[in-house]
């Protein structure tokens, strides 16, 4: 078991890379056709509304405009407080900086842990960091390591318990454990209209904070750790 003060937990929110199919580059407008008629297989699909539903997942035709993070620190009562923090804004450079700058303070004991981090969160960030010449820190550097020498949990892969094939939703766990759910004000795949049609930056960081949240309760049940934990933000 990991201690869990060494622990950042984290959660991103990604968009499509631009507003439409048509903002695109030239070069990116062919390569996202050759895309969607890769993944449909339909010939009569529409490539633009294909883009706004679904570019937003693959890191080369999207971006993060949120990360959510959270921190477990004991008290003097024994009680845990969960310190969450937000980097969020239309400059995906800057907030990806802001990350990467908080995640090397902690290198040394740091670890990190996303629901389906391994599959999404922890690449995606890797490769958006590297589109905008961003180095990246050695937590992300995965090249020549052991596997117990990478640093990176996730909740999915612990309740597979080696079943492979299964898939099971960060939501659905909360139900199953009786933790609230975050998806009461919208789901991920609201977030790109929430962006870009709603123009709703602030509700999409308050739903990527609240599944920080679940994120670590979550975990927590996984663990057998019973904990009641206050949460709070800081700046």
């Amino acid at each position: 078991m990991y201690p869990l003060e060494n622990i950042l937990f984290l959660d991103i929110e990604t968009v499509a890379a631009t507003a439409n199919y048509e903002q695109l580059s030239p070069a990116l407008q062919v390569l996202w056709k050759k895309k969607t008629e890769k993944l449909t297989k339909d010939p009569t699909v529409n490539v633009s509304d294909f883009f706004f539903e679904r570019a937003a997942i693959y890191a080369e035709f999207g971006k993060v405009i949120t990360i959510a993070l959270g921190m477990l620190k004991q008290q003097v009562d024994k009680r845990y407080t969960l310190y969450t923090k937000i980097f969020s804004g239309h400059d995906e450079k800057k907030l990806l900086t802001q990350f990467k700058s908080l995640v090397e303070k902690n290198k040394k004991l740091l670890y990190l842990c996303a629901h389906n981090g391994k599959e999404f969160d922890f690449p995606y960030l890797c490769r958006r960091m590297l589109v905008h010449d961003i180095t990246l820190p050695s937590i992300f550097n995965l090249q020549g390591k052991k596997p117990w020498e990478i640093k990176h949990i996730d909740t999915m892969d612990m309740w597979k318990f080696g079943d492979r094939k299964n898939f099971t939703s960060l939501d659905l766990l909360a139900a199953i454990f009786n933790i609230p759910s975050s998806k009461y004000a919208m789901d991920g795949s609201q977030v790109n209209a929430f962006y870009y049609q709603k123009n709703r930056l602030e509700d999409i960081q308050q739903y990527c904070l609240a599944d920080v949240e679940v994120l670590v309760k979550v975990y927590l049940k996984i663990q057998g750790i019973q904990e009641e934990i206050t949460t709070t933000t800081i700046d």
